[in-house]
């Protein structure tokens, strides 16, 4: 999904407010793509980056290293993907099960309705007047007034649910994106563990540094945050793999 553009004023202060740069498009927040990409490239990085930095410290061949790399890769990608198309479609299923239960109260108990949408419109600061004709304009239109009690009371739009299919499909591709960055000096047979993790360093840097500008978040600082974790999970599998490795 992309930005969302509310509908622009015609009156003069909002075509004034325009022209000075005022605009009320909005980056996607719904979660249906950039988490499950984000996590997904993260993931598949760091899970393949820390499995060969192990593997090396155990001191295993380089084709060992390479069946091991593919195999982490093919099997994380399905798992994420399938795990996310399952976690999307079962939350919007939940979602679809509360939404019908207040179509239901809606059609069973349209007044009692009514009287809390316009308990809400006071809450915002209407007058007692003014929230009873609200409520009453906007109970004319059922599908109105449960898109409007659904966001109150669960705080969705049962119209703009993520879809489940594209959430799966971005994690699965994504983690296959992020896990074969550390693969590919094995795979083009430069056997360096040192080369691994420093493309792997990169790249968490820039992914970071990409999800910082998404979000808004200071760049660098971005960059740097994912990259001390990233470290943090391939130092310690690596210790692990030498203990294992000396031992054997």
């Amino acid at each position: 999904m992309g930005r969302e553009e509310k509908q622009q004023p015609h009156g003069p202060a909002g075509k004034a407010a325009l022209g000075a740069g005022w605009s009320h498009r909005h980056r996607d927040v719904s979660g249906g793509w950039l988490r499950p990409t984000v996590f997904g490239a993260v993931d598949g990085l760091v899970t393949n980056a820390s499995l060969i930095s192990g593997l090396g410290g155990g001191g295993v061949s380089a084709h060992t290293v390479v069946l091991t790399g593919v195999a982490s890769l093919v099997a994380g990608a399905f798992s994420m993907g399938t795990g996310e198309f399952i976690s999307v479609t079962n939350q919007n299923e939940l979602v679809g099960a509360e939404v019908s239960l207040e179509q239901q109260m809606l059609t069973r108990f349209p007044a009692a309705e009514e009287e809390e949408l316009a308990g809400y419109f006071r809450d915002y600061g209407a007058d007692p007047q003014t929230a009873a004709r609200m409520a009453a304009a906007v109970s004319r239109d059922p599908d109105t007034a449960l898109q409007i009690h659904s966001r109150q009371e669960l705080g969705v739009n049962p119209q703009e649910l993520p879809s489940p299919l594209l959430a799966g499909v971005s994690s699965l591709f994504a983690f296959s994106a992020g896990a074969v960055v550390p693969l590919l000096p094995y795979l083009f047979g430069a056997s360096s563990l040192a080369l691994t993790l420093a493309l792997t360093a990169v790249a968490l840097t820039v992914g970071g540094m990409a999800v910082g500008r998404l979000t808004g978040r200071p760049v660098l600082w971005s960059g740097l945050r994912q990259l001390a974790f990233g470290a943090l999970a391939i130092a310690v599998t690596y210790l692990v793999g030498h203990l294992i490795g000396s031992g054997a």
